[in-house]
Formats: structure tokens, C-alpha cells, sequence
């Protein structure tokens, strides 16, 4: 090899070398952020529907009473234990994603607070979660950001991205301090859809 970076073998024919380094550092470059991208926006998720349908919290999700009634005391019917309320409801709209359903958040007899999607229908995709939130929701690209400005309480990830869903409230957090719901996605900050709760 000369101080040129040409090779001559022993036909006296000669051949370039020194781009062949640079050829496998591309290619090893490529592969490794095609592989990072694939990891990172997981597009096969947009194809993947995971549908869960979750019956809606009842009264017998509340513990029953531990008092048993005297022995001189005059037997009745028992009455019948109270359902949940619903303390406010709302419409998803679309953000970053198509969305659409009905969000209801929900007291039930025992005092705990259940968030519940009904006909939930979104896209699929990656690090979604449930978002309880004080941030106003707004139409159009300018809404798809805001759920993390203010305060925001975590109700676990998306378990799925279609149908009918419950998620339980920290038994620490006051439902009344929030006024809207998201579906976030943590990986990229955004929101693909939020519902306005409103109070009933």
C-alpha cells in the first residue's frame, strides 16, 4: 500500500482501500438508529388494537358492614346498598391522536373515587398513561401540551386502547381539586386525547 492509500497486487492492478472503513461505520451508524428509532416511536403500535372491557364498579366493590344484628331485634330487608354517583363526567376530544369516549368520575359507597372510560377508542402507542389534571382542555394542536404545566395525578398506564376501563384515585387525592383528563403519552409529552369534567 502506498502513502496514497492504494494497494497493488502482484498483476500490478491497483485498488482503493481507505474508503472501505468509512462505508462500515455508515452502515453500523444506520442500523443502530434504525434500531433506536424503532424502539423509541414503536409504529407497530399504531396497528395493534388492545381492547379491554372492565364492568363498571358496584356496590358490592364496597365492604360490607361487619355489625350483625341483635337477636331481639326485628328482622327487615336489608337495604339495598347504594351504588356509585357520578361526581362529574366529560367527552374526550382528539389531540396528537383520533379520540373519542366518555370519561365519569365516580364516588362509590365506601368514599373511594374511581376515574371510568366508557367506549374508549384511541390509538395505540407507546408509554401511554391516564392523566387526572387542573389544565384546561383546549382544541387543536395548542391543547397537546398543557397536561404537564399544572398539577396532574398519574392513575396508572392505558390498559388498553379501546373499551371500557376503571382507575382507582389515590385515596389521598380530592377529586374536586381537578378538572380535566388526559391520555398522555409520557415518552413524548403530548396528549392524544383529554376530556372537560364536567360536575353533576
Amino acid at each position: 500500500m502506498d502513502a496514497d492509500g492504494f494497494r497493488t497486487d502482484g498483476g500490478g492492478r491497483v485498488r482503493a482501500v481507505r474508503g472501505k472503513p468509512v462505508v462500515v461505520g455508515v452502515l453500523v451508524a444506520a442500523v443502530v438508529a434504525a434500531g433506536a428509532g424503532l424502539y423509541w416511536f414503536q409504529p407497530w403500535r399504531l396497528w395493534q388494537d388492545q381492547t379491554v372491557r372492565e364492568a363498571p364498579p358496584s356496590a358490592a366493590d364496597a365492604p360490607a358492614p361487619s355489625a350483625a344484628p341483635s337477636r331481639n331485634a326485628t328482622t327487615a330487608p336489608p337495604a339495598p346498598a347504594a351504588g356509585p354517583r357520578t361526581l362529574a363526567s366529560g367527552d374526550l376530544i382528539s389531540h396528537e391522536h383520533a379520540t373519542s369516549g366518555t370519561v365519569k368520575l365516580l364516588r362509590l359507597a365506601d368514599g373511594s373515587h374511581v376515574l371510568r372510560l366508557e367506549d374508549l377508542d384511541t390509538s395505540n402507542g407507546p408509554d401511554l398513561h391516564v392523566w387526572l389534571t387542573d389544565a384546561p382542555v383546549v382544541e387543536g394542536r395548542a391543547g397537546w401540551g398543557v397536561f404537564d404545566d399544572g398539577r396532574y395525578v398519574g392513575l396508572g398506564r392505558l390498559k388498553g386502547n379501546r373499551g371500557d376501563q376503571n382507575y382507582a384515585l389515590p385515596a389521598d387525592v380530592d377529586p374536586e381539586a381537578f378538572t380535566s383528563v388526559s391520555i398522555w403519552c409520557d415518552r413524548f409529552d403530548v396528549s392524544f386525547g383529554a376530556a372537560e369534567l364536567t360536575r353533576v
